[in-house]
């Protein structure tokens, strides 16, 4: 394998220093944090959890499921430094599951078992695809003018997670992405400590300030830069979340087929999540058994997803990757740190609850830096491929346009033929912007006339 030139300061199969290791193991946690809470906070008022004290046992039960599904990946799966967690890609079958009428009036552990059943279901049917190498055998269609897209398209989509979210106090928001692109970029060669800890440092810095106003009561209740701790005072110090916690799972084959909508989007996200942490890792380009290893552990970590009840599934993490291009730490070692963190603290009720009150402005400016990371890793494979080329440049062009537009499209008009759930698959692949950048680029990819050499595929070879 010829030796791959990098700037990381950690490879892949480095270990740091301890302590080194569970400060950038909690950065890990930090930087998933947004997203974690994020998707159960999205998901109880449709399963009706009304009570703040059970939001936050949703919440830790996320954390803690997500400690143990990226342990179990590193250590058994594709082995790359990628952490596990929820997925945006199952909330609109979720959605659609809590509102069968059948669920209308039901209390709200009834419709999490409803939701249980369907991701254990489709967790099998994940399973399968990875572990008979389904998933591997496809991958000799898929070269660097399908991945550019799929990668590029999981940052862009992203975009209203971003400004707009930073845009709620730009003060605070802005400063959080000063703060980012100063200590990753302009400062990193002066002291070691910016270049392992640019998101921690930014992040407590703005929520310092933050904390700060908000005591001075210039960021008076209700500002969206406001920080308190008085959502701390009623949450239990401990709780370990357990198997069938809300009752035992209920299955529907129409809840399942629904649920099948996401787990196509979230294997198709992973795929390029596989190829843009290899690439930020320092490790080799994923070949087709490090992906269907990976599938099949993501497909367990769905499994137990829906045992603990989390209300979702598990899927790689594209905010933990463009953590590793910002602090140039592609250990292994440190991501199965933060999987202990995430445990550990999943556990600790308050710790969690603290967390909920980090501002959403300084959330948003993180995803700013992270998504758009995430973006330029994805442009980057085009390197292999010859930009002169008309065929190229169409595909490519094509493929990023419509992986834009197809998704308002349904945002505006979204399928409601019989059969129902024929139109629910429809719909949440045609919301997903990388599913439909990948498939249009590799369909096109594949059909459309082109040399090897024009499409990448010797470069991309050797690099492999």
């Amino acid at each position: 394998m010829p030796e791959r030139n990098t700037t990381l300061l950690y490879g892949i199969d480095d270990s740091p220093p301890l302590v080194e290791t569970i400060i950038l193991g909690f950065q890990h946690y930090l930087t998933m944090f947004g997203s974690t809470v994020a998707i159960p906070l999205l998901l109880a008022p449709a399963l009706g959890i009304d009570d703040p004290v059970q939001k936050g046992w949703l919440i830790a039960t996320m954390f803690f499921v997500s400690g143990i599904t990226t342990l179990i990946q590193t250590t058994w799966g594709n082995r790359l430094p990628i952490v596990q967690g929820g997925t945006f890609s199952f909330l609109a079958p979720t959605f659609a599951i809590c509102g069968m009428a059948a669920l209308a009036n039901a209390g709200w552990e009834v419709r999490m078992q409803h939701v249980q059943g369907a991701i254990i279901a489709g967790s099998l049917v994940e399973i399968f695809v990875g572990a008979s190498g389904m998933v591997g055998r496809l991958l000799r269609f898929v070269g660097p003018i399908t991945i550019a897209p799929t990668i590029a398209l999981i940052g862009l989509a992203l975009f209203k997670f971003g400004a707009p979210e930073a845009g709620r106090h730009w003060p605070i928001g802005g400063l959080t992405i000063i703060l980012i692109i100063l200590f990753s970029q302009y400062l990193r060669r002066t002291q070691r400590i910016f270049e392992l800890y640019p998101i921690l440092l930014a992040i407590i810095t703005a929520w310092l300030i933050a904390a700060i106003f908000s005591g001075l009561g210039v960021f008076p209740k209700g500002h969206p830069s406001y920080t308190s701790l008085d959502n701390l005072k009623n949450t239990p110090w401990f709780r370990i979340p357990y198997p069938f916690q809300w009752g035992f799972p209920k299955f529907g084959m129409a809840a399942f087929v629904g649920m099948l909508a996401g787990y196509i989007a979230s294997i198709v996200e992973s795929i390029g999540d596989y190829y843009a942490c290899a690439r930020l890792s320092g490790a080799p380009v994923p070949d087709k058994t490090t992906i269907n290893r990976g599938i099949t552990f993501e497909g367990i970590g769905c499994f137990l997803a829906g045992i603990f009840g989390t209300g979702n599934g598990t899927t790689s993490y594209s905010e933990n990757i463009g953590a590793i291009g910002l602090t140039r730490v592609g250990s292994r070692r440190v991501v199965q740190a933060g999987g202990v963190i995430m445990i550990l603290l999943g556990s600790v009720s308050k710790f969690g609850a603290l967390f909920t009150t980090i501002p959403q402005p300084i959330v948003g400016g993180m995803y700013c830096a992270m998504f758009g990371m995430i973006t330029a890793v994805g442009l980057s494979n085009l390197q292999f491929v010859d930009l002169n080329s008309a065929r190229n440049l169409f595909i490519l062009g094509f493929a990023f346009f419509m992986g834009l537009s197809v998704p308002e499209y349904f945002s505006q008009h979204p399928a409601l033929f019989e059969p129902r759930w024929i139109a629910n698959i429809l719909n949440t692949l045609g919301s997903t912007g990388m599913a439909v950048g990948a498939f249009t680029a590799l369909i096109l990819d594949n059909t459309v006339p082109g040399t090897d050499e024009e499409r990448g595929l010797n470069a991309w070879g050797n690099h492999s």
